[in-house]
């Protein structure tokens, strides 16, 4: 099923790693990222996808000795005393007044004690650096920043190790004049910004932003708690972690990077660390490419995915189409594929669960807001003088052009998208427990998964993108809707969710704006243009009085390896064009109602190998498609047969073929392996047991007994339909009313037949 979500998202790119992403012309089955540009001509998009290796965190920062230096002598300093109000300097450098001591020559400063009210300034003319040692320190000031970084070349803030460090702000900002809108964050930088060191920093932002740098933060190492009453931590042309505890509960974005204006900045690098975030909006968002390598994430955006506005199914003429009533998502699962109990799956309350952020006016002053329904960034950076008006957005981890994920452990709970990507999302490796409110893994384009384990325990679309290639890795999905979707062109549109009045680029727009997007015309994992496939297969529409429906896009699903299992409300796999399987294991537990199939798709579905096994509704079934090199079965069972009853292929010499047992209700089940015969024999059974071992329900080894033989035949066709009377012809699919919306009267969107047109050849046992 697709939705209709109202979006708008700037697409950016990073020019200066485009050397670093060399194109390849291996085959899809190589873990190599995956990246893709677009193009349009009239309302035919096409979609091409190039090999390239993986950006890493070393490809995109470089750190300097100061970055990394912690050392200092109290020979070679200079001390500062805080004392309430007052401060007391030692050495040359800085000079204290008027309760602020200010600092105005590169070098090394070291505070200890408290300053109740009072601000920390450095303004170097010399662009040295300085480096600020906080040895047990608090500071505070009222009504501005309390460290405020004016000019220098760089400032490198050190954590002493074994000290406990603090520094908040007010409520409410004093500026000289109207015009004025920074600082805005506890501390604040127009410098490049790096944090080290072994010591601890408490940072309340009670303004606005806890911690601000205009040009590049880096964090080396320490442990940084931060409380926003807007983002936690923002750097404009790069944050870059190496390492540290990191805990952020910001009202906003918990991190984010913001240059929109240079496509060779605005990126978040990762290299690891541990995180713990709580968010109203982001969690982790990057305006340009995010990259991480490692780390352990706890990430809950917009008050968790239970939050998540209800999603609304459109169907052609307008208006809900059919299926759940409009489109409410199921909350029965079922049981999952290991037979243990599901989780409950909440129905989303109808709220944004962003908390309001509310400041204080002042003579002078200004005030940052935060709205439950739309975000404006009023602190937009002066030398750009953009300001942007987006819709609400709680992602958990967002990139504007590329995200890159090559490894970690991440724990995600997210009102929004989990991870998020308005270009490509690659994931070579990490393991990933998402409940996500929305989709569970998106990319505008291409999404690739070369590696990790991926759980994703409760989302609305379990992966979706353009062009989806699984090459390695365990994938685990549970979806209310569709498990994969592969579509992309999309207008979206979410309840309570405002539309946005950004004049972004569009997603058609990425060939033209994406310098990390390089297109080749060999390599390449997919094709240009399918739409022509809709007319190579037999074209059926979904019940009575269907519409002609829509020609196949190019929309692609590969399966090359690894395993995925899917338990789906909606489609199972669900492709806009076409799906192709070389190897790998697909276990799908697909929809009850027949306005959704374990299998959906436009195009064909071409499998050369693997193994795939999908169980759902009858209502809509497909099965592969003939242009198959391996064989299939699709067996319609005459009743609904209950969650958990075995179903058990075997050949006429009693080779298992099939032991599984089904997560939920099901009626029709398509299987394909590799050990299936154009012309073999063979038995299919219901019910009964299995004394082998049961992985996502699917049972290897062991003995299978007790079943109720159902029909015997012999297979014509490498894809062979058949009933309890035998081969019989491809499912017409009468359908249930609406199909989820994507059909109107009956869901009537075309779909590709596949299957053998001969009479009943099969042999029944009458004594079951």
């Amino acid at each position: 099923m697709k939705k209709n979500m109202i979006t708008g998202s700037k697409l950016w790119s990073i020019a200066m790693i485009t050397s670093l992403l060399a194109a390849c012309s291996s085959p899809a089955t190589t873990s190599t990222t995956a990246n893709a540009a677009t193009s349009t001509t009239g309302t035919t998009k096409t979609v091409s996808v190039s090999e390239q290796t993986s950006v890493k965190y070393a490809d995109l920062v470089s750190l300097d000795a100061d970055d990394t230096n912690i050392s200092w002598s109290e020979a070679d300093s200079t001390t500062i005393k805080l004392n309430g109000t007052t401060a007391t300097v030692t050495g040359s450098g800085a000079k204290a007044a008027n309760g602020s001591v200010t600092i105005s020559e590169a070098g090394t400063y070291v505070l200890s004690g408290e300053l109740t009210d009072g601000q920390i300034v450095v303004n170097v003319a010399d662009k040295g650096t300085v480096h600020l040692v906080l040895n047990g320190a608090t500071i505070h000031d009222n009504d501005s920043a309390a460290i405020y970084i004016q000019k220098a070349g760089k400032a490198v803030i050190t954590l002493e190790k074994g000290t406990k460090n603090t520094v908040s702000d007010g409520k409410t900002y004093v500026y000289a004049d109207a015009t004025t809108d920074e600082p805005d964050a506890a501390i604040f930088s127009k410098a490049d910004l790096t944090f080290n060191g072994a010591g601890q920093l408490t940072v309340t932002g009670n303004y606005n932003e806890g911690i601000t740098s205009k040009d590049d933060l880096k964090i080396i190492s320490g442990s940084i708690s931060v409380k926003a009453a807007d983002d936690g931590i923002k750097g404009k042309d790069m944050v870059a972690i190496q390492a540290g505890t990191i805990t952020i509960e910001a009202e906003g974005d918990a991190i984010k990077s913001t240059n929109d204006t240079d496509t060779t900045k605005g990126y978040v690098a990762i290299a690891g660390g541990t995180f713990d975030i709580q968010s109203g909006n982001d969690g982790i968002q990057a305006e340009t490419a995010l990259v991480t390598d490692g780390g352990t994430y706890n990430i809950v955006t917009g008050g968790g995915s239970a939050n998540a506005p209800a999603k609304v199914e459109e169907g052609p003429f307008g208006g809900g189409g059919g299926g759940w009533g409009g489109g409410t998502p199921p909350t029965d699962m079922g049981t999952p594929p290991d037979g243990e109990p599901p989780a409950n799956m909440p129905e989303m309350p109808n709220n944004s669960g962003t908390n309001a952020g509310a400041n204080t006016n002042g003579a002078a002053t200004s005030s940052s807001a935060n709205a439950t329904t739309t975000t404006t960034d009023n602190n937009a950076d002066a030398d750009t003088a953009t300001t942007a008006t987006e819709s609400t957005s709680a992602k958990a981890i967002k990139a504007g052009t590329d995200l890159t994920v090559n490894g970690g452990t991440y724990t995600i709970d997210s009102m929004d998208d989990s991870l998020h990507s308005n270009n490509n999302v690659t994931v070579n490796d990490g393991t990933f427990n998402i409940e996500s409110g929305d989709d569970g893994i998106h990319a505008d384009q291409a999404l690739t998964i070369n590696g990790g384990t991926i759980t994703i325990a409760k989302s609305y679309e379990g992966l979706e993108g353009a062009i989806i290639t699984l090459n390695d890795g365990d994938v685990d999905v549970t979806a209310s809707d569709d498990g994969v979707n592969a579509a992309g062109g999309e207008t979206e549109t979410a309840t309570n969710t405002a539309a946005s009045t950004d004049s972004a680029t569009t997603a058609t727009d990425a060939a033209t704006t994406s310098n990390i997007s390089v297109t080749e015309t060999t390599g390449t994992t997919s094709t240009t243009d399918q739409a022509s496939q809709g007319t190579a297969t037999t074209q059926q529409g979904r019940g009575p009085g269907g519409m002609g429906g829509a020609a196949a896009s190019n929309n692609e699903f590969h399966i090359n390896g690894g395993t995925l299992t899917v338990n789906a409300g909606g489609d199972g796999l669900d492709s806009n064009g076409s799906i192709n399987m070389t190897g790998g294991t697909v276990i799908v537990n697909g929809p009850t109602n027949s306005g959704n199939g374990a299998l959906d798709y436009d195009g064909t579905f071409e499998i050369s190998g693997g193994y795939l096994v999908a169980a759902g509704s009858s209502g809509m079934a497909q099965g592969t498609s003939d242009a198959s090199t391996q064989n299939t079965i699709v067996m319609t069972f005459p009743a609904t047969q209950k969650a958990g009853t075995l179903v058990h292929v075997q050949d006429s010499e009693g080779n298992n073929i099939l032991t599984f047992a089904p997560a939920k209700d099901y009626q029709t089940v398509v299987v394909s392996s590799p050990d299936l015969a154009k012309d073999g024999s063979y038995v299919i059974h219901s019910g009964g047991t299995s004394t082998g071992k049961a992985v996502d329900g699917l049972y290897t080894d062991g003995t299978y007994s007790g079943g109720t033989q159902v029909v015997a035949f012999q297979s014509t066709s490498n894809v062979t339909w058949v009933n309890e009377s035998g081969v019989t012809t491809a499912n017409t699919g009468m359908g249930g009313p609406g199909g989820g919306g994507q059909g109107g009267f009956g869901g009537g969107r075309n779909r590709s037949q596949s299957g053998t047109t001969s009479d009943s050849t099969g042999t029944t046992d009458s004594a079951k």
